[in-house]
């Protein structure tokens, strides 16, 4: 199937023929929709967690936190175009000298363009968009309206304009402050302060597209004494790329490896999944996971900061209880009455079912089975209550053998055409906002690697075109989907401000994105 040329282009990507056969076996084979128990809800999978009980783990938190090694890990890759994807289609189908605004409106049902200009001055790139418009024509304000509105779009979003299009997500104005616009790497900056700072450093890593790595260089550069100085902590900021080693290989519609023009095999990103490769390279007692664009304006922070420190007490709390227990076990003879209690911790904490017929286990064999369900990384994930978004949500599943376990589900991994699953699925009560806080070291300080707990089975087949043809592309488990699948796993109720993306510019119009009163 491979030809000698082929092989050296494996080699140079840093992928065995060994790993592209797996991934062909996988497309033959097709991925199997993951079967849905139940949704996980309050007291049956989520914890709820009382004001007093946030307080004992903020607390609990603050506490330890100087003497660990902590970190903010923000997936930050993903380009602005999706964000714009209403802007450019109204570039491509509004011709302002044959048509009107609202006649376009109503002709593409474009509601969305007709949100963006009703608040088109709270954004906060509208005065540097207006400040181009009239150094190029000093008469821009007074030209027909539409013609403005078009103007205007295409200063935001085109080549010899602003090219926001083409800029990374991180490095968009978000949010307008009197003094300044700030980028959502800014804002990510000023929220680590103050939860991610362990004697007086936040420590940030951010894995971004490698051709954008000099503008956050720049970025960093521009602003990171401002942001020291208000925020009263010092910053160590590391990148990193996907790994070309990551990168999965294009079948055609019969399952044979994709060839380009010239012959060579086609390779694509695996999504954000390949991100576990990036995650497994830190070495930080607890890291903190949330997406680039989810970030919100300064006079929210503190709120969002506590939920933050309250999912690392609890994970602290329950980490500590797991090492002691994998000690115990590691220790002299355990009794039967300490078996049970790690049993009962595992079901009632950490939401992690022993085998069924565990009890017929010897002694010998009870331990190592214990052994191997504390032995693993463990992930406290806020859930959010479901308001109609897209994205994940908390499930309990049953696996092929027949293992029940709670995980965060992509819709795209549920049979739509089975009635049970898709009642299932509509009857969920959250949705996972990306809010994770994650241990990755057993009781020994040793650091478990990670692309031992991912489910290749809970990857995503999707189809595509080049060049006119078809394809399959594979995308590798979601990092917080299947990417975490073997690892112990505790969801808790978190309040909606904490989940604020920017999917949309329109987004940006949302109150956690407006300033006001704010200096």
């Amino acid at each position: 199937m491979f030809t000698e040329k082929d092989r050296q282009q494996l080699e140079g990507k840093g992928i065995t023929v060994a790993e592209v056969m797996k991934q062909i076996e996988l497309f033959k084979e097709g991925v199997p929709y993951v079967n849905l128990l139940d949704s996980a809800t309050l007291n049956d999978g989520i914890l709820s967690v009382s004001e007093t009980q946030k307080q004992h783990y903020i607390s609990l938190y603050d506490k330890q936190k100087d003497a660990l090694n902590v970190m903010k890990f923000v997936p930050a890759s993903g380009a602005a175009t999706r964000m714009f994807r209403a802007l450019f289609r109204f570039l491509e189908g509004f011709n302002p000298e044959s048509d009107t605004f609202n006649t376009y409106v109503n002709r593409e049902n474009a509601q969305g363009m007709q949100t963006f200009f009703i608040g088109v001055e709270k954004l906060p790139f509208y005065d540097e968009v207006i400040q181009r418009l009239t150094a190029k024509d000093p008469h821009y304000e007074q030209l027909p309206d539409d013609r403005q509105k078009y103007l205007f779009v295409r200063e935001m979003l085109a080549e010899d304009g602003l090219n926001y299009g083409a800029f990374p997500k991180g490095l968009l104005p978000f949010h307008k402050y009197k003094t300044h616009s700030a980028t959502a790497f800014e804002e990510h900056l000023y929220e680590a302060a103050l939860y991610d700072v362990s004697n007086g450093v936040a420590h940030l890593h951010f894995t971004i597209s490698e051709k954008h790595s000099r503008k956050f260089d720049a970025e960093f550069n521009r602003i990171e004494s401002y942001v020291e100085e208000k925020s009263g902590a010092s910053f160590t900021i590391s990148f990193s790329y996907q790994k070309k080693s990551t990168d999965t290989i294009a079948v055609t519609p019969e399952d044979q490896p994709f060839r380009d023009n010239d012959g060579s095999l086609l390779f694509r990103p695996a999504g954000h999944g390949a991100l576990i490769e990036n995650l497994n390279e830190q070495e930080a007692d607890i890291i903190f996971i949330k997406n680039i664009d989810n970030v919100v304006v300064y006079r929210y922070k503190h709120e969002m900061a506590d939920y933050k420190k309250m999912l690392a007490g609890i994970l602290l709390e329950y980490r500590d209880k797991v090492f002691a227990y994998a000690r115990m076990l590691d220790g002299e003879e355990v009794t039967e009455a300490q078996i049970a209690e790690i049993k009962s911790f595992l079901h009632d904490k950490l939401n992690t079912l022993t085998a069924p017929d565990f009890h017929k286990y010897t002694r010998h064999y009870q331990v190592e089975h214990l052994k191997e369900k504390l032995n693993r990384p463990i992930r406290v994930c806020g859930m959010v209550k479901n308001e109609g978004d897209p994205g994940g949500g908390p499930f309990w599943i049953k696996d092929e053998d027949g293992n029940i376990s709670l995980q965060i589900i992509e819709t795209a991994q549920i049979d739509r055409g089975n009635k049970k699953q898709v009642k299932i699925l509509n009857g969920a009560t959250h949705f996972n906002p990306v809010d994770i806080v994650c241990g990755i070291k057993n009781y020994k300080g040793e650091k478990y690697n990670l692309p031992d707990f991912v489910d290749p089975k809970q990857a995503f087949i999707t189809g595509k075109t080049r060049e006119g043809k078809e394809l399959k592309a594979l995308e590798r488990p979601g990092l917080w989907n299947g990417g975490m699948a073997f690892w112990n796993t505790v969801f808790v109720e978190v309040p909606l401000i904490t989940f604020n993306p920017v999917k949309t510019v329109n987004d940006l119009l949302k109150p956690a994105h407006q300033v006001k009163e704010e200096g």
